[in-house]
């Protein structure tokens, strides 16, 4: 017998009512319901999701056993830490390869930057800045890609090219068209929580409870994306830090890691080279946040962390596998 639903949620979707994670009372099953126009549809997911595994194409990473390194490539000319040093293609492909070569699990490509005050860039302008570079990226290397855009135009594209993951700072909320698509191209769907747009995320954020309102809004969006079809394993979720947060925002999320894990499913967290970190050691520095960066590497995968998206891959690589080593004692 299905025991008391632990999530009721529903949002509007011509009409569209959801009641997801139903349990049977048999180990090993977990039961997704959706009443979409009238129809009931059952969907059973296999209870190893517990296990936080993620299903990126045709492989599954048990992320309970083994966190991922994500290398960020900014193939912009405005981004705040590296802007301009791999517009150029070659020299894009040139740092994607050596991030890889470096250990990263994944490299993120994104081309146009969502930091404080960044102006929109059209989807033509982002496709020529990112499809080539993603081409040679999978000519030359079998690194997992992801590509990091708010646009299903651009996510079409880039999966055709050879991307895995794709990462969107609105959580699927900037492009009605973008949860058909990952439905569509069965690709990795990062959901990541952003209070406003880039223009104006940080002109005063304000939450009630900023550790509850994103668990909310995962949630919702986890419910969301299950009517669209798009595979549970598939999903992970990223708090957004520096997206729409003040520095204590960002510090309670932090503390609070795991009570932001929904249904189960991957965080991903990125906190490389972030203001807030220079505010904490009072240096306006980028260089001088690299240590803070590594060190949370390892206290955050520590306190449930899936995926550390960084800057500086060497560094959190090694940061990394010393901490997993430490992991697997304690387990």
């Amino acid at each position: 017998m299905l025991s008391v639903g632990i999530l009721i949620s529903s949002f509007l979707r011509n009409s569209t009512f959801v009641i997801s994670h139903f349990r049977h009372s048999q180990p090993g099953l977990v039961f997704l319901l959706s009443l979409a126009s009238n129809n009931l549809r059952l969907v059973i997911v296999s209870s190893m999701m517990r296990g936080r595994l993620w299903k990126i194409g045709d492989r599954i990473f048990d992320l309970s056993r083994e966190g991922l390194i994500m290398g960020v490539l900014n193939v912009t000319p405005d981004s705040f830490s590296d802007g301009g040093e791999f517009f150029e293609v070659h020299r894009a492909v040139e740092h994607g390869l050596r991030m890889a070569g470096e250990g990263a699990h994944i490299v993120d490509v994104g081309g146009e930057s969502t930091r404080p005050k960044a102006e929109a860039v059209t989807a033509e302008e982002e496709l020529r800045r990112v499809i080539p570079v993603i081409e040679q990226l999978r000519k030359k290397s079998e690194v997992i890609i992801s590509i990091d855009t708010s646009k299903a135009e651009v996510a079409r594209a880039a999966v055709r090219a050879g991307a895995s993951i794709v990462n969107d700072v609105t959580g699927g909320r900037g492009d009605e068209e973008m949860m058909p698509l990952i439905a569509e191209t069965e690709s990795a769907f990062i959901v990541m929580h952003m209070q406003g747009i880039p223009q104006t995320m940080q002109i005063a954020p304000q939450y009630t409870d900023v550790v509850s309102e994103i668990s909310d809004f995962f949630r919702q969006q986890y419910a969301r994306a299950i009517v669209y079809n798009i595979d549970p394993m598939a999903i992970a979720f990223d708090p957004g830090i520096g997206f729409g947060k003040t520095l204590e925002h960002n510090l309670e999320l932090l503390a609070q890691l795991e009570k932001l894990r929904a249904c189960d499913r991957p965080i991903v967290i990125g906190v490389s080279r972030k203001s807030f970190l220079g505010k904490l050691i009072n240096s306006a520095q980028i260089s001088d946040r690299l240590a803070a960066a590594v060190a949370l590497t390892s206290l955050l995968r520590m306190r449930g962390a899936d995926v550390l998206r960084v800057h500086d891959v060497k560094e959190n690589v090694n940061a990394l596998k010393v901490t997993e080593a430490i992991l697997q004692r304690v387990k």
